[in-house]
């Protein structure tokens, strides 16, 4: 396994990804669409998500396919963040048909980040506004850190961010990962540098400093946030032809990735969720290897996604936290 040429989830062939966000609000918007539906799935670990349309990702439902998918701060508000993406693709054609009228499928998730320090006192909803730009700005280079739905995004300790990593398999199959981490957890060990997803890590991806040298294995950790002012959330990818049922398994196994980076993880105060994509574009060659190694590849992609979030964040003025380089002077 090694990284695509970006280490990116753009180096699944065919998917774009765009950000947006407004440095007043400290928030912001990251969509992740490609040139055609592709087929998605999801699952949620956490217990406290906010989500649009994820009813239809379940394998006996009759859209099987989707044409974005939308990541973004502001908790419930941020749900409008996948009108304004609708409205863009309907702008462009886009949608599932339905006589004459193109109708674009657009599940999105949500992540907490309204007691950041933002000005959050707006007279109109701002996050439709940004998920339509950040439709716009979609390519395949992307920045990571602080951006899109990361931009305003905090963890246990650290500045949260958006983050992501690729990985290319022996079979020729491409796997990538995109998060926003803005956890209960904390992604390093104890008040050490150390990332909780070190032995995922591939060359000097987020600092190269291996493994926290110890840990105390009766530690006990406590929320360091309020109530409701968590969630990780992700997308996992490939260019594999899955079916949505696979790809559910594929998201399912991509949560193992969160656990290994973030801790502690999937508490019933975030509401941690992974999508999976798959652009079918490459057929198995080997059906029962190929599936197996998809959901290893998804997990450790979105472990190190995780820890390059952190790794990559960027001080503000008005940071009620310390981001990994200011504070460990990386």
């Amino acid at each position: 396994m090694k990284p695509g040429p970006r280490n990116l989830i753009t180096d699944v062939p065919g998917l774009i990804v765009g950000n947006a966000h407004d440095a007043g609000l400290r928030s912001g918007v990251t969509v992740l669409t490609a040139e055609r539906p592709f087929t998605a799935a999801v699952h949620v670990m956490g217990g406290a998500p906010g989500t649009r349309e994820t009813d239809l990702l379940a394998p006996d439902k009759l859209v099987q396919e989707v044409d974005a998918l939308v990541l973004s701060g502001g908790s419930a508000f941020g749900l409008d963040a996948a009108s304004g993406v609708a409205e863009g693709l309907r702008a462009m054609g886009r949608g599932f048909a339905v006589g004459d009228i193109q109708v674009p499928i657009v599940p999105g998730a949500i992540l907490f980040d309204l007691l950041n320090g933002g000005d959050k006192a707006w007279a109109q909803n701002p996050y439709a506004g940004l998920g339509r730009a950040a439709l716009s700005a979609a390519g395949a280079e992307f920045e990571i850190g602080t951006a899109g739905a990361g931009y305003g995004a905090m963890t246990g300790r650290l500045k949260g961010g958006l983050g992501s990593a690729s990985a290319v398999l022996e079979s020729g199959l491409t796997v990538g990962a995109l998060v926003a981490v803005n956890a209960l957890g904390s992604a390093t060990v104890a008040e050490s540098a150390h990332f909780w997803a070190a032995p995922w890590e591939i060359g000097r991806e987020f600092g190269g400093f291996g493994p926290a040298p110890a840990y105390p294995a009766q530690a006990e950790p406590k929320p360091m946030k309020r109530m409701g002012e968590a969630t990780t959330i992700a997308i996992v990818a490939t260019d594999a032809a899955l079916t949505q049922a696979q790809a559910q398994r594929m998201a399912i196994a991509a949560h193992d990735g969160m656990a290994r980076a973030l801790v502690p993880s999937h508490t019933p105060l975030d509401g941690d969720l992974v999508f999976a994509a798959a652009t079918g574009a490459r057929p198995f060659a080997d059906p029962l290897a190929d599936t197996f190694a998809l959901g290893h590849a998804a997990a450790a992609c979105l472990a190190r996604a995780i820890a390059r979030a952190i790794y990559s964040a960027s001080p503000l003025p008005g940071d009620l936290q310390p981001c990994w380089a200011h504070h460990f002077g990386g």
